[in-house]
């Protein structure tokens, strides 16, 4: 019966681990360059002890728990602004970030903008990083073409080339804020690998709305159904409890 309590108790863990994963992803389903959450199930053998005919039987049995969290680096769609400072990567590699405090940081939003010196940031988590280290553009002029490279307008003089990331699609990445990253992989791109930058616009968040509403209805129906099993166990050790108490006497 207390197996049975705790497979109850440890199947509502991870619905409300899960629960706790759709509702940051629809909460950031217009976030730039988000990544969704997936929850990562692991499971453990136990072994399972019977009793038949006053002869000893066992067997193993598969318990489940939430082993951590992943981030769903799927490729998403685009919305295309027109805007100088949207860029976006069709591809699996990813601009890099660097931090006030040093680190460099991966990340799929594309949504820059100029500093008060003139360098290429994104928004307050820091500078865009070129081949030679920061982007400095001084103006709000010039062009991306598909291979990264930043040129000044209207001479198309060369300032520097974005510098990328390459990271495999099914790589474990550590999320740093909802659009940021940080992977200690290699950097090189594989043969055969390519990628686009599409200057005037930026990748969205690559949350399916449809697809989560439906994985917190189920979520939510099996944690339920869990809550009523344990309630009934509940109740179970109690009238086990009353009847032993009554047979001391």
């Amino acid at each position: 019966m207390m197996r049975g309590f705790y497979n109850a108790a440890q199947a509502m863990l991870v619905k409300q681990r899960e629960l706790d994963a759709i509702s940051n992803n629809v909460a950031n389903i217009n976030t730039a360059g988000y990544r969704k959450d997936e929850i990562v199930v692991n499971s453990f053998q136990e072994e399972l002890i019977l009793v038949q005919g006053r002869h000893r039987v066992s067997g193993t049995f598969m318990q489940t728990y939430v082993d951590g969290t992943k981030a769903n680096l799927e490729q998403s769609n685009f919305d295309f602004t027109e805007s100088k400072f949207d860029v976006g990567i069709f591809g699996n590699v990813y601009f890099n970030i660097r931090t006030a405090g040093g680190d460099v940081l991966q990340t799929r939003n594309g949504q820059f903008e100029l500093d008060n010196e003139g360098y290429l940031t994104l928004n307050k988590a820091g500078r865009v990083q070129g081949q030679n280290g920061d982007i400095y553009l001084g103006q709000d002029d010039f062009d991306i073409d598909p291979d990264g490279v930043i040129r000044q307008l209207p001479d198309m003089t060369p300032i520097d080339t974005l510098l990328l990331t390459y990271i495999p699609p099914t790589a474990d990445v550590a999320k740093i804020n909802d659009t940021l990253f940080r992977y200690d992989g290699g950097e090189v791109l594989p043969e055969g690998e390519t990628f686009d930058v599409i200057h005037g616009a930026f990748e969205k968040s690559n949350v399916d709305a449809n697809k989560e509403m439906t994985q917190a209805m189920e979520a939510q129906r099996l944690f339920e159904a869990n809550s009523k099993i344990l309630i009934h166990f509940d109740t179970m050790n109690a009238k086990s409890a009353s009847i032993a108490s009554l047979a001391r006497y």
